[in-house]
C-alpha cells in the first residue's frame, strides 16, 4: 500500500506541474508571510526590553513595526490562499475533465459491467475529496514547513542551548505523524470504496423506484442499504479514529517541547545569559514552532484521504480504452452492402454466445431480426455499430472491414432508434436536432410531423422550446420514443437500425409511423429488431435468432409455409 500511495502521489504531482508558476508564486507568498510572522515575536521581545530599559522611543517604534508586520502577514496569506484556491480547484477540474473524457473512450463492455453510481462517485465525489485535500495541503503545508524551519533558525539565533532542546524532541512528533499517515491511507481507500458502493446502490434504487414500489421491495432494500451503510460507517470510523490520533499525539509532543523551552529558557534567563524580552521571544517561537506540527498532522490526514480518492480515480483512468483509431480512414457508404462472415462473439470468456454467424445483405434490403428474449438480436446490432467487437470473423460495409475505419464515422452512417430512449437536458428542439445539429427550424418541424410528434408539441406552452430531460415526469415513454424517432427522420442517414423502435407507442400512432419509416427505408439498407412480428411482415429477409444462432431465414410467406419456429411465434401472437 505504501508503494501504491507513492505512485498515486506521483501522478497527482504531474497534475500539479501544470500550475508550476502559481505554485512558485504561492511559495513566495508563503515564505514572506512566514518571515513577517517570525519577525513579530522578535519585535515583541525588543518592545518588552525597551519597556524594561525605559526607552519608550524604541518601544513605539517596535509597536509600529509590529502593526506593519501583522498587516503584511494578513495580506500575504490572503493572496496565498487565493492562488491556492485556483490551484486546488483547477487540479480537481483537470482530473474530472480527464475522467469524463476517458469515459467517452471506454468500451461499452466497461460501462455495462460497472455500477453507474460508482462511476459517478469516482468522477464527482472522489475528485472533490482530492481538491479538499490539496487545498488544505497548499494552504497549510507550505507555511507549516517554512514556519518550522524559520522558527528553529530564529531560536538558534536567540539562544542555541534552548534551540537544541527543541531539536532533540522534534523526531518524536515526526515519527508519530509518519506512523499514523501510513495507517490512514489504506483505511481512507476502503472508505472511498464503500462510499462508491453506497452511491451506486442509491442510484440504482432511485432509477428503479417505481419497480421497488410496485413489488413492495422497500423493506428488503432498506435492509440491504443498512448493511452497506453499516460497512461504510465502520470504514469511516476506523479511518477517522486513526486520523484523529494525530492531533492529541502531536499536541502531547508539542507540550513537551514547550515545557522544555520554558524550563531551559527560564534557567538561562535567571543566569543573566538571556533577557526577559528574549525569553518572551523564544517562548513565542516555541509556540509557533509546535503549531505547524498540529496543522501538518491534520494536513497529512487529509492528504491521505485525497490520495485514497485519487487512487480510485486513477484506477478508473487506467481502465483500457477502445483502440485508438484516429489514424484510420473515414467510413463512407456507397451502396449499403453488409457482410458478416463467420462471426464468433462472447460477453464472457467462459460462455460463447454467437458461435459461427454469417449474413449477406444486399443494398437497400430490409432485414428483420426476431427471436425470444436473450436470443442475440440486440447483440447483432451492437456488433454492427461496433459497440462490441467480435472475437472471430469480420463485418464489412461495401467491402470495407469496419474494424479498419473510425468508429465515429461508422456510427454516423447509421440512424438508430432504440427501445431504451434517452433525452438530454434541454429543449425539445435541441433533442430533435441531435440528429443534425445544423438543422433549420423548418427541418425540425418536418421531422416532428413525420414522427407524429407535432400535436403533442403544439399542446405545450413553450412548444419546441419546452424543456425536457431523461427523467422528466411530464413526458411519457412513448413521447420520448417519438422524439428519438424525430431525430432519425431529421438525419436521414445512409442506413437504419430500428431496435424495438415503436415498443412504447400506441397501435394507431405506430401504424402511421410505420408508413413514414417505409418511406425513409426506401433505398436504404435497414435492420429491424421487433417482438411484434406484424411490424416486419414486409421485410425482404427475416432472420429468426435463438441462443445466438440463426435457426431460420426467409421472407414472411416462406417462413409461414415452412411451419417452423417463426410460424409458431407468429401464430402465438394472434391466437387470442
Amino acid at each position: 500500500m505504501k508503494k501504491e500511495s507513492k505512485a498515486v502521489a506521483g501522478r497527482v504531482l504531474r497534475y500539479i506541474k501544470r500550475y508550476r508558476v502559481k505554485l512558485v508564486i504561492s511559495l513566495v507568498f508563503a515564505f514572506f508571510s512566514v518571515l513577517f510572522t517570525i519577525l513579530f515575536p522578535l519585535l515583541t521581545g525588543r518592545a518588552i526590553d525597551a519597556i524594561a530599559s525605559g526607552d519608550f522611543n524604541l518601544f513605539f517604534t517596535m509597536i509600529g513595526a509590529m502593526i506593519i508586520s501583522a498587516l503584511l502577514t494578513a495580506l500575504l496569506q490572503y493572496l496565498m490562499n487565493r492562488v491556492n484556491n485556483v490551484m486546488a480547484y483547477g487540479i480537481s477540474k483537470d482530473i474530472r475533465s480527464d475522467a469524463f473524457s476517458h469515459l467517452h473512450r471506454l468500451p461499452l463492455s466497461y460501462i455495462d459491467s460497472h455500477p453507474h453510481g460508482d462511476i459517478v462517485s469516482r468522477i464527482i465525489t472522489d475528485a472533490d475529496q482530492v481538491s479538499d485535500g490539496l487545498l488544505l495541503g497548499f494552504t497549510q503545508l507550505f507555511t507549516g514547513v517554512v514556519t518550522i524551519l524559520g522558527t528553529l533558525i530564529s531560536m538558534f539565533l536567540v539562544n542555541w542551548i534552548v534551540a537544541l532542546v527543541v531539536l532533540f524532541v522534534t523526531p518524536v512528533s515526526l515519527f508519530a505523524a509518519s506512523f499514523i499517515a501510513r495507517k490512514t491511507f489504506s483505511l481512507f481507500y476502503k472508505q472511498s470504496e464503500a462510499r462508491g458502493v453506497q452511491t451506486a446502490f442509491i442510484d440504482e434504487m432511485i432509477s428503479g423506484s417505481s419497480v421497488v414500489a410496485a413489488y413492495g421491495m422497500e423493506e428488503s432494500n432498506q435492509e440491504e442499504f443498512d448493511k452497506i451503510n453499516k460497512h461504510w460507517a465502520e470504514c469511516s470510523l476506523l479511518a477517522t479514529f486513526y486520523s484523529s490520533l494525530t492531533n492529541p499525539v502531536t499536541r502531547f509532543v508539542n507540550s513537551l517541547v514547550y515545557t522544555g523551552v520554558a524550563l531551559s529558557g527560564g534557567l538561562t534567563a535567571l543566569t543573566g545569559a538571556m533577557s526577559i524580552g528574549a525569553l518572551t521571544s523564544i517562548l513565542s517561537y516555541a509556540s509557533q514552532y509546535t503549531k505547524p506540527f498540529n496543522e501538518i498532522s491534520g494536513v497529512v490526514t487529509e492528504l491521505q484521504n485525497a490520495l485514497a480518492s485519487a487512487a480510485r480515480i486513477f484506477a478508473f483512468l487506467d481502465a483500457e480504452e477502445e483502440d485508438e483509431d484516429d489514424s484510420c480512414p473515414e467510413m463512407y457508404v456507397r451502396e449499403g452492402r453488409v457482410e458478416m462472415n463467420h462471426i464468433g462473439f462472447s460477453y464472457t470468456p467462459e460462455r460463447e454466445f454467437i458461435k459461427d454467424f454469417s449474413l449477406s445483405v444486399e443494398p437497400g434490403m430490409k432485414i428483420a431480426i426476431v427471436g425470444p428474449t436473450g436470443s442475440g438480436k440486440t447483440t447483432l446490432i451492437n456488433l454492427l455499430m461496433r459497440f462490441y467487437d467480435p472475437q472471430r470473423g469480420t463485418i464489412s460495409i461495401d467491402g470495407v472491414d469496419i474494424s479498419s475505419v473510425k468508429r465515429t464515422s461508422l456510427r454516423k452512417c447509421y440512424g438508430m432508434v432504440l427501445q431504451d430512449t434517452w433525452l438530454k437536458n434541454g429543449s425539445i428542439r435541441e433533442n430533435i436536432a441531435l440528429g443534425k445539429e445544423d438543422a433549420s427550424d423548418e427541418e425540425i418541424r418536418k421531422a416532428a410531423r413525420l414522427a407524429h410528434l407535432d400535436s403533442f408539441i403544439a399542446s405545450l406552452p413553450d412548444g419546441y422550446d419546452a424543456l425536457v430531460s431523461d427523467g422528466s415526469d411530464g413526458i411519457s415513454a412513448g413521447q420520448k420514443q417519438l422524439i428519438s424517432i424525430s431525430r432519425i427522420m431529421l438525419a436521414e442517414p445512409e442506413m437504419l437500425i430500428l431496435d424495438e423502435a415503436t415498443s412504447s407507442i400506441d397501435t394507431r400512432t405506430e401504424m402511421m409511423i410505420q408508413e413514414a419509416f417505409m418511406r425513409l427505408m426506401k433505398g436504404r439498407t435497414s435492420f429491424i429488431v421487433a417482438h411484434r412480428i406484424s411490424t416486419i411482415r414486409s421485410a425482404d429477409l427475416i432472420l429468426v435468432v435463438k441462443d445466438g444462432d440463426v435457426i431460420e431465414s426467409g421472407t414472411h410467406q416462406a417462413l409461414m409455409e415452412k411451419g417452423g419456429f417463426y410460424a409458431t411465434m407468429y401464430k402465438s401472437q394472434f391466437s387470442l
